[in-house]
């Protein structure tokens, strides 16, 4: 099975003022696709902190994502090949985990703004930056 992976800065737009990349990321959305429990962490962390969203909003966000996305859960497995992705790879820990939750998932298509742009992990998995021009 292929299929697309959403890092957490690809689904705040979702919730911010930019309404291009809002738009472009419910496109996205709209032909599914999965994240990981990791995911669902770090947006609420950064709702909360960095957005100035209450907890309601908070809440009825994730839970309009967890609607919309497959929910993987994050196993000892995943933990183990995110480790090994960030050695081999140089990524932060939470790339890794992110990228590992990804490859379990079997996606071949992981969107983030933040991670390399065309990189390839375990020969399977291309990151791919939704907001570039010419993708």
């Amino acid at each position: 099975m292929s299929g697309s992976f959403f890092d957490t800065n690809v689904l705040l737009y979702v919730a911010s003022g930019d309404s291009a990349k809002a738009d472009r990321t419910e496109k996205l959305i709209d032909d599914g696709g999965t994240i990981s429990i990791q995911v669902l962490n770090e947006i609420a962390n950064v709702a909360l902190r960095k957005m100035g969203m209450s907890w309601a909003e908070t809440c009825a966000f994730l839970s309009m994502i967890r609607d919309l996305l497959t929910v993987e859960p994050i196993t000892v497995d995943i933990h183990e090949t995110g480790l090994a992705l960030a050695e081999r790879h140089s990524l932060s820990v939470f790339d890794a985990m992110i990228a590992a939750s990804a490859l379990h998932a079997d996606c071949d298509t992981l969107w983030s703004e933040d991670m390399q742009h065309g990189a390839v992990l375990a020969k399977r998995l291309r990151i791919v930056n939704p907001f570039r021009m010419g993708r």
